[in-house]
């Protein structure tokens, strides 16, 4: 009987335990969203003005706007827009990471580079490329790349830089192909610093994209929300936001964080 009861008393927490941990990833920002959302529904009330619209009418546009599918097709777009961008600039942090890592006078040629394009504006890249390029896949390609790729080119040289130097005498000492190298040693170990540094990436391709879409696309999110500021339409402004903010979470949870578990399950297991 004591032994029942002790089963009893340990099956009891096992079986809560796994609504407790989804309650504490789903409750806080779940009162984040309803907070947030209550102020913005009294200030409108407190405003009383088109300018500043009810979560109802904000709703209602959202709806819309997915009901239909144009939601969908202008996401689509933007998303295509951003990936290509995103990948151009991967290819080139990649070599240029590696190589500043490795080679203490590559570092001291691209780090006057790095650090200007981390302090020019995404709004500068956006409109050089649309002066450029026009109206043309390149302009929203080449402006993305041209903003991500300082945040990519130190995520690779970071991860490069946390090879022990064992590896590193090794490799010296065996003198392996650079081909082999590249693809048995520094591509996995780049793994999760290059996981990270999408994740960062993809936040600064967005705001990028937007400023490109607006000054020189006739489609996408940024062109919608254009077109709704030019009506001073509120409701679809931030309609729009969230249809892209949402598209987003999705991009989160469904690629970027099983990518990142699996990195980090690729770095524990490399170090057993």
């Amino acid at each position: 009987m004591t032994t029942d009861n002790a089963v009893l008393r340990g099956s009891v927490p096992a079986r809560r335990w796994p609504w407790r941990a989804v309650a504490g990833r789903v409750l806080p920002p779940l009162a984040f969203f309803v907070l947030l959302t209550g102020a913005w529904e009294i200030m409108a009330v407190w405003a009383h003005s088109p300018l500043v619209p009810g979560c109802a009418a904000i709703l209602r546009e959202l709806v819309e706007i997915v009901r239909t599918g144009f939601a969908f097709t202008e996401i689509g777009v933007t998303f295509m827009r951003m990936s290509l961008g995103f990948l151009l600039a991967l290819l080139l942090a990649l070599p240029i990471g590696i190589l500043t890592a490795v080679s203490r006078v590559a570092e001291r040629f691209f780090e006057p580079g790095v650090i200007l394009g981390l302090t020019v504006p995404g709004l500068v890249w956006a409109l050089l490329c649309v002066i450029w390029f026009g109206v043309s896949l390149a302009s929203p390609v080449v402006a993305v790349a041209l903003g991500v790729l300082p945040a990519m080119v130190i995520s690779v040289h970071q991860g490069v830089r946390s090879l022990e130097q064992e590896r590193v005498e090794m490799i010296k000492v065996f003198r392996l192909p650079p081909a082999l190298v590249l693809r048995k040693v520094w591509l996995p170990l780049l793994y999760s610093f290059i996981v990270s540094g999408c994740r960062v990436g993809f936040s600064i391709a967005w705001k990028v994209i937007v400023l490109v879409e607006i000054f020189g696309m006739s489609n996408g999110v940024g062109y919608q929300l254009n077109s709704k500021f030019s009506t001073q339409d509120v409701e679809g402004v931030i309609a729009w936001t969230l249809a892209f903010w949402l598209a987003m979470l999705v991009i989160e949870h469904g690629v970027f964080r099983p990518l990142e578990i699996h990195a980090n399950r690729w770095k524990r297991g490399s170090g057993r």
